[in-house]
Formats: C-alpha cells, structure tokens, sequence
C-alpha cells in the first residue's frame, strides 16, 4: 500500500506546528504526532500535497525528555560487573557463587549474618521481606509495579510438580499472606499471580522456579508503557522493602 493519500487529516499538519503546546499537552501532541509519522513514512501517506519531515527533525520532539534508570542496565544487556548473580553490594563478603540468582542471593544473606551482620540488615539488603520454613519472599529487583515480589523455595527446582506437597502449600500460604498485605499497604484494583516455568515460558530465571505477586491498578498501564516501553514506580525497592516488612511484623 503505497501512495495513499489522507485529504482530512488537517488536524496532523496543525500538531507539526503547534510548538506552543502547555506541558500536560506535550506528550500527548507529542505521541500523537510521533505515531503519525511513523505511520506516514511506513505506508506513504501524504495529506494533501504535505508531507511529514521524519520523527528527528519534528520541532516539538526537538524538546526530548528522558528518564534515567541506570540501575536496569544489567538486566537490559544481561551483564554484571562482578560474574555472581543475586549478590548485592553490601553482601559481597560472601565470595561463593552458585549459578543461580536466588541461590546466590541466600547463601550471601546468611554468611553476612553468620558474620556478625544482623539479620534484619542481611534481609532489606537482599530484598527479603520474609523468611519461611521452606520458602522466602524478596521483592523483584526490576518490578514491574510498586510492590512486586516473588515468593521462591530456598530448594533450586524448576518444576513445580517436582516440589515437596508442603513446600507447594507453604508458597500458596505464603502468596495468600501477600495478597493481605497488598490489600491493607497498597489497597489495589487487582493482583496478578503467576509462574513462569521455562525460558520458552518467559522464566527470566528458569533453573530455580519462583511465584510472582503483584498488585495492580486500573490505568497502571498508560501511554508511557505501550508507546515509550516505560514504567513510572513511584516507590523505590528499599521504602518497598522496609513497608512490607514492617506490615508483616505488625
């Protein structure tokens, strides 16, 4: 389909010189005029006997916004400065490595207490908020909202039918307690539960299975994400850590 012409489409020649726009309304103009021209240059549209400069050279996206998030790095290239995955900074005494990102991020905390750090220190330091009999709850290091967490057997086992019945119930109890405290912390819309089980599942960490649990909100997935592939958290993991925690022991 090329070629195609667009005669009433007036309304996307005024957004491309409306430079004038208030700051609530930019982004907006800013999609809508981004989107448009995307689509002009991939199918040929014209309006009238006008055509869209490319993207770059758009006078209101000359003003370009940018939101830093330094700290996914690792997990966008998938590299680290240090080879052990799941060993925080501060537990990085701890000089074993077990190939897997949770077995790593236990093994850390309980050398630091075995060390003289207090356990509490050890936890928030690895994002732990709870420690059961055969499982553990840390909160996801890149979340996809406020509060996102993971409930994981200290067992690394990939499949869930493999698990001892009571680790299984001791997750499910352990996802239930969660829900409550979402509910009483973060009073959301809804909650997602789920596993992955697998790469070809989307298992970001396929070897040692774990249970997702995080609460949601009508409209938590705006513009930024479906068109920016952005996530705005208006909490950041260690005020999330230190809440959670705090409700748990109430």
């Amino acid at each position: 389909m090329r070629g195609i012409n667009v005669p009433h489409c007036r309304i996307f020649t005024l957004l491309h010189h409306f430079q004038c726009v208030t700051p609530r309304a930019r982004p907006i103009v800013r999609c809508v005029s981004q989107l448009y021209s995307i689509f002009q240059f991939s199918l040929g549209v014209t309006c009238g006997d006008y055509r869209f400069p490319p993207v770059a050279e758009h006078p209101i996206l000359a003003v370009m916004d940018y939101l830093w998030t330094p700290w996914r790095y690792r997990y966008v290239t998938g590299t680290d400065e240090t080879s052990r995955k799941g060993v925080p900074a501060a537990l990085s005494h701890w000089t074993g490595d077990l190939g897997c990102v949770f077995c790593n991020l236990i093994a850390a905390s309980n050398f630091a207490v075995q060390s003289g750090m207090d356990s509490e220190s050890a936890e928030r330091a690895a994002l732990i908020v709870h420690r059961g009999q055969a499982c553990f709850v840390c909160l996801n290091a890149f979340p996809y909202t406020s509060g996102h967490l993971m409930v994981i057997p200290y067992a690394h086992q990939s499949s869930f039918a493999a698990l001892p019945t009571s680790t299984a119930h001791e997750m499910t109890d352990l996802a239930q307690q969660m829900e409550q405290v979402f509910h009483r912390l973060y009073r959301p819309h809804g909650i997602n539960l789920g596993m992955n089980l697998g790469e070809a599942a989307g298992a970001g960490v396929a070897g040692h299975l774990h249970l997702h649990v995080l609460p949601r909100w009508v409209g938590d997935t705006n513009f930024m994400t479906t068109v920016a592939e952005t996530r705005i958290l208006p909490e950041d993991l260690d005020t999330t850590c230190r809440r959670i925690r705090e409700v748990l022991v109430a």
